[in-house]
């Protein structure tokens, strides 16, 4: 609705109109040009709110006032939204155990701050040939996080030369 221009005063081209007028009280079904004179008389203008319905809605407002409105309401919704991100990060088969714990660590500040987390494993080579270890990796690090810190979005699935899985925080009450 906000998207599309709406039809305003001599735009509106059907014969009846469902009308709202100024004060919000329904009127029912009335001719166009007396919607449009009612509307003239307020020095307000009639504005086509629903133009799929059958007839067509109008009310009697204040046109520069409804589309500030709507935009105000449209600021408002955007202001609320958060941006999740995905992040990544990437392990080897035969990670050391502070490497795992350094790497976790990552992955709990991203989970804190709201970002959805992709752990990968890359094998090089004749790694390929022993894909559980890459498997016993993603383990260790779901184990190092505890339980009350994830949602596991997608387990463990080999893509390719990697194995990746990917996570979600938790969210607080």
């Amino acid at each position: 609705m906000a998207q599309k221009e709406l039809r305003i005063n001599e735009q509106i081209r059907v014969r009846e109109v469902r009308l709202v007028d100024h004060e919000g009280e329904q009127r029912g079904v009335v001719p166009t040009s007396e919607a449009l004179a009612l509307a003239k008389e307020h020095g307000l203008d009639l504005v086509e709110v629903a133009p799929q319905a059958v007839p067509p809605a109008c009310k009697i407002l204040n046109y520069g006032k409804y589309k500030f409105d709507l935009e105000k309401r449209k600021r408002e919704s955007k202001k609320n939204q958060k941006i999740v991100q995905l992040k990544e990060i990437r392990m080897q088969p035969k990670i050391e155990k502070h490497d795992l714990d350094f790497k976790t660590k990552h992955v709990k500040t991203f989970l804190e701050e709201g970002n959805k987390v992709k752990v990968t494993v890359r094998f090089r080579g004749r790694e390929l040939a022993h894909t559980e270890l890459g498997k016993v990796v993603l383990d260790k690090v779901l184990d190092l996080l505890g339980d009350d810190m994830y949602i596991l979005d997608k387990r463990a699935a080999m893509e390719g030369r990697t194995m990746s899985m990917v996570l979600s925080p938790k969210v607080k009450k």
